[in-house]
């Protein structure tokens, strides 16, 4: 197919099974034959969902495009290409239930599209598209679709989430010259192997579905990623002319990544990548994060395996409002960590890259690592959270801050950070009541919390002073006049609970994962 309008090689309804997409060449697959597209995508300039009310198309996924547009996934998916698409080359867009005619009947309501086993997806490319894969965005019932939604989380009968999960798996995938995302993903237990990436602004990103359902959100193995290849593509702005190839971004100066996390659970192993090299242009990196999310961030993320040709291993840039795909009250990025198992990444097995953000790493345990914006941290890491209106896409100050401080760093705590065993923080805020936890961390790891005008405490055993805190093996607390100090221990079998919206870590409902230690404080008391 060459020129076409609308998605191209299409599955209408999502009851549409056991087909076969077999060595298919999509080229240049339009919004429209003369005007341009207006995209429901996750950039800050196209956020906008009013394209899919427009009434220049067919139905509302028509201005964001695909070559392959995929309702369900028992289907065959093999040696496909997807060329220069104005959107998106391959989109797996599932929704709840099949729409169309079959919204309302008997078959629609035994057809669970996003919890059905992947038939086979292998051997395909997507090159010069906006973005080249995209799990993500299944429509509703009116064909309208957000910028985010569940996708893929397959079970052995789809019709009882009982049943098992079932990986997902696509491999032997080839990316490159995509001017957002090579991959974006959305849902759990998604194995992708011997994928090539190249070229383009952002390499892979993976969204949870449901966290902490699945041994993993999403795994990465035997692949390998470039930043810049000898394909210098066909300059033509100014701003590719004088940087000598064509530019995956309309902006010379955005930073290329080729790994970023995203939303919890995700491992990256036996995987190459080559040539992400900072300028005096742009920043470059191997593994980064999602530029600045509000939502999702572990210490659970691992890699191993991992070789560096001519590549700076890991860049988390500095904050530019212009690159953020999402920016709320929330700031999951300035948490951002991964576990280095072997070393392959840092040079020390069993370390954790962490963010520098001025609480995270400690000078003493961590290796502070200024051109990766990050630090190399032994011991225990952990995520420490705070309950209080910090998650969502809310922006402006918020009300009473909590301000961490630790070494004599004053940090203001916006849903997110990561904490090493040990750690110890004062806590300042005009709050009266906090509720704090630690998830993510080894049984008997610990941070001491000191707390000026606090008096009160549940959930912890008091203790008669502060060197009996200091030795405490469970979560206590002491008070001595106007200031209290928590011990907060991590014991992770003790069943711990957690209220919606209460103590929730940012981004997560509650229970989602296993909370290690939690206390309630207040200026007053606390009550039953």
């Amino acid at each position: 197919t060459f020129n076409t309008v609308g998605h191209c090689f299409f599955l209408e309804d999502a009851v549409e099974t056991g087909n076969q997409f077999v060595h298919n060449l999509g080229i240049m697959t339009k919004c429209h034959p003369t005007l341009p597209c207006e995209p429901t995508n996750l950039t800050l300039a196209h956020q906008s969902t009013k394209g899919q009310a427009s009434e220049h198309i067919l139905i509302p996924s028509d201005n964001t495009v695909s070559t392959f547009w995929i309702t369900n996934p028992d289907n065959i998916y093999r040696d496909n290409v997807a060329a220069g698409s104005d959107q998106i080359g391959f989109w797996m867009a599932f929704p709840q239930h099949p729409t169309g005619a079959f919204a309302g009947t008997e078959i629609s309501a035994n057809t669970w599209p996003g919890r059905t086993k992947l038939r086979e997806f292998s051997g395909n490319t997507a090159h010069s598209n906006f973005d080249g894969l995209m799990l993500d965005r299944g429509p509703g019932p009116d064909g309208k679709f957000g910028i985010a939604g569940p996708n893929l989380t397959a079970y052995a009968d789809p019709t009882d989430t009982k049943s098992g999960l079932v990986v997902s798996v696509f491999d032997n995938f080839t990316g490159y010259k995509n001017r957002n995302g090579a991959i974006w993903g959305r849902g759990e237990y998604h194995l992708y192997t011997n994928l090539k990436l190249a070229d383009n602004a952002i390499g892979f990103t993976h969204a949870s579905g449901i966290p902490g359902i699945a041994p993993f959100t999403s795994r990465v193995v035997d692949s390998l990623f470039v930043g810049e290849s000898d394909n210098i593509g066909n300059p033509t702005t100014p701003e590719e002319l004088a940087y000598g190839r064509s530019l995956p971004n309309v902006a010379a100066d955005f930073p290329i990544r080729g790994y970023e996390y995203y939303d919890f659970h995700h491992e990256v192993e036996n995987t190459k990548f080559v040539n992400y090299v900072s300028n005096d242009l742009r920043d470059a990196g191997a593994l980064s994060y999602l530029l600045f999310t509000s939502f999702g961030m572990s210490t659970d993320n691992s890699v191993k395996g991992l070789t560096f040709v001519n590549a700076q291993p890991v860049s988390f840039p500095p904050i530019q409002r212009r690159w953020a795909s999402d920016y709320g009250r929330s700031a999951a990025y300035k948490s951002a960590a991964f576990r280095d198992l072997d070393g392959s990444v840092s040079g020390t097995p069993g370390a954790y890259i962490v963010i520098d953000n001025g609480i995270a790493a400690d000078e003493e345990a961590c290796q502070i690592k200024a051109t990766w914006n990050a630090a190399i941290c032994k011991g225990d890491i952990g995520r420490f959270s705070i309950a209080g209106n910090f998650s969502g896409f809310e922006t402006g100050p918020i009300t009473d801050p909590i301000i961490l401080q630790r070494h004599g760093k004053r940090f203001e705590y916006v849903g997110e950070t990561t904490i090493g065993s040990g750690a110890e923080l004062r806590v300042e805020t005009a709050r009266d009541k906090l509720s704090l936890s630690l998830t993510e961390m080894d049984d008997g790891s610990s941070v001491i919390l000191e707390f000026p005008g606090f008096k009160a405490a549940t959930g912890g055993v008091e203790k008669a002073s502060l060197a009996a805190l200091r030795e405490a093996r469970e979560t206590s607390w002491f008070r001595d006049g106007d200031t209290l100090w928590a011990k907060l221990v991590v014991d992770n079998a003790a069943g711990l609970t957690v209220s919606p919206g209460n103590n929730a870590p940012p981004g997560l409902s509650a229970r989602a994962l296993p909370v290690g230690a939690m206390i309630e404080v207040g200026k007053e008391g606390l009550g039953g």
